[in-house]
């Protein structure tokens, strides 16, 4: 059978588009669905979480209890502000990953040079062992960095100091956030994707990898996940939390803003074995502001997703809205 060049080049496009979306079928949650249409955290108080409660990290944590029975409880750490702009780190505790208790006082506050007057924001969770590993930005009101704390008890915090300075890098002109950090070594190393300036002064995401989760080297030379104009990720392209790695891929949810800065979720297919390579990128955001306090707040049309937790037969889904409250979203698992 002859087939015409014209529709030989169409056949083979169409099936070049099928076989770049087929990984959207492949990730391990189906569509994502808010399981309140309420804060499940506000800003309270008139001290140092008064203005903001936000942007949360979330894993849940097992231990053993006076019995030695075995114990779990959702633990988030979220971005609370005072009113004159400076960060601390919040911590509240959960048994349904809905109703969230928290302790009266923060668990990390600024205390280092690259944090005093700025604080400390938008935390990141891995756990390697019995290590939780926490990233943060640190902000001393003139630089932001991207830090590294530890712990073994998500309280108590150790703090490992600035992993990648800002304005260093391959691309990176300005400075560093969003540390999210593949949860199992890949070719014998850690690998983190995280966001950086590029010189046209939008936000991209890079991706750096470690054998010590200390020193950190820069993977590519230009942006990993870049921008893409005229779409909802044009100006802003920032890993979400941490990467959930499948036998098929890195999935990774991140947060996209436009240039009008409207923030809504995407998600990307990293390869398996190569986390430079994309195999797949949603044309469209799978979580967008819609509640009115997702769209009025400190910073208005804002939904950040920053915390994931897989428990039983769903994903829970924690962000930031309008850099004010805290919301959660849910998706049955595959």
């Amino acid at each position: 059978m002859h087939i015409k060049p014209k529709i030989l080049m169409a056949l083979l496009l169409l099936a070049g588009s099928f076989a770049f979306a087929a990984p959207a079928t492949d990730l391990p949650f189906l569509a994502w669905k808010r399981a309140s249409n309420e804060p499940i955290l506000s800003p309270q108080g008139a001290a140092w979480e008064s203005a903001g409660t936000f942007n949360p990290a979330v894993t849940f944590f097992r231990a053993k209890d006076a019995k030695k029975q075995d114990v779990g409880k959702f633990v988030m750490l979220y971005r609370a502000q005072d009113t004159a702009g400076t960060s601390h780190l919040g911590y509240a505790e959960s048994t349904d990953g809905m109703h969230f208790t928290r302790r009266p006082q923060p668990v990390l506050s600024p205390e280092a040079d690259y944090e005093k007057d700025g604080g400390v924001e938008d935390p990141r969770l891995q756990r390697f062992g019995d290590i939780y590993y926490l990233t943060y930005t640190g902000y001393n009101k003139k630089d932001a960095q991207l830090c590294l704390a530890t712990s073994r008890d998500l309280v108590h915090w150790e703090r490992q100091g600035v992993i990648l300075p800002a304005y260093q890098g391959n691309w990176n002109k300005g400075w560093t956030k969003s540390g999210a950090i593949v949860p199992a070594k890949i070719d014998g190393k850690y690998w983190m994707y995280w966001l950086g300036t590029a010189a046209d002064k939008t936000d991209q995401m890079g991706l750096s990898y470690s054998n010590d989760m200390h020193h950190w080297t820069e993977a590519t030379e230009t942006p990993v996940l870049p921008r893409r104009p005229g779409q909802f990720d044009s100006r802003v392209v920032e890993p979400g939390p941490a990467p959930i790695l499948t036998p098929r891929g890195i999935v990774l949810i991140y947060n996209g803003a436009d240039d009008k800065l409207v923030y809504r979720a995407g998600v990307a297919v990293f390869d398996r074995h190569d986390p430079r390579k994309l195999i797949w990128r949603s044309n469209q955001p799978i979580f967008a502001p819609e509640q009115e306090w997702e769209k009025v707040g400190q910073v208005p049309n804002v939904v950040f997703v920053e915390g994931l937790v897989h428990k039983d037969d769903r994903y829970f889904f924690y962000y930031g809205a309008a850099d004010k409250y805290v919301g959660v979203a849910q998706a049955p698992a595959k």
